[in-house]
């Protein structure tokens, strides 16, 4: 219920509403997992944190359309750092929410092929690095056909390339990164228990 009233918080004076109500495609589908989760009860803790964290890093995305999360602003008025500490203009909470799909929702989709395919525990980590790897290429491969059907501006908000031409291969690189290190826990916890 927490996350569902920040979610509605967000839609309160939005920047950029057309953008937003697009974004948060991906809200619900994160939803899904957990509502149903909320009535049967079996998915690992792990699993269901990581969907959460995940889904509260979409929502505040959604909510500055990604290239303009003043990340930078929250930092510096917490005292985490310094003004200076940021020396490149570029917002870079794209790329750290690329990398956390790969780190956040990892636990889930291992619990997934476990559950739902009967997978071995390692199989199901290959298997859970494999969809992570899929679903970052079907997502810039959805960008990239937003780029074809939207004004260049409006495209440009909503995929927050900011200029970079190889965006989509950093993103997905993120990606992997994050699901990567993730299956080296997984393999070692199940190397180790043996």
């Amino acid at each position: 219920m927490a996350f569902v009233a920040f979610t509605a918080v967000t839609f309160i004076h939005p920047v950029y509403p057309r953008e937003q109500f697009l974004q948060h495609a991906g809200t619900v589908l994160l939803l899904i997992p957990l509502v149903i989760d909320m009535v049967k009860d079996r998915m690992p803790m792990t699993a269901f944190i990581g969907i959460l964290l995940f889904a509260i890093l979409h929502v505040i995305g959604a909510r500055y359309i990604y290239s303009y999360v003043p990340y930078k602003d929250w930092c510096v008025s917490l005292g985490i750092v310094d003004a200076g500490f940021f020396l490149d203009s570029r917002n870079h909470y794209d790329r750290f929410v690329h990398l956390c799909f790969g780190i956040f929702l990892f636990p889930y989709f291992q619990y997934a092929c476990k559950q739902w395919f009967g997978l071995k525990p390692l199989l199901a980590v290959f298997i859970a690095w494999l969809i992570i790897q899929t679903g970052s290429m079907v997502y810039e491969l959805f960008e990239w056909l937003l780029t074809i059907v939207m004004s260049p501006e409006q495209a440009d908000n909503y995929n927050g390339q900011q200029g970079d031409a190889w965006d989509a291969q950093k993103d997905m690189a993120l990606a992997m990164i994050g699901s990567t290190a993730m299956a080296v826990c997984y393999l070692f916890k199940y190397v180790c228990h043996r």
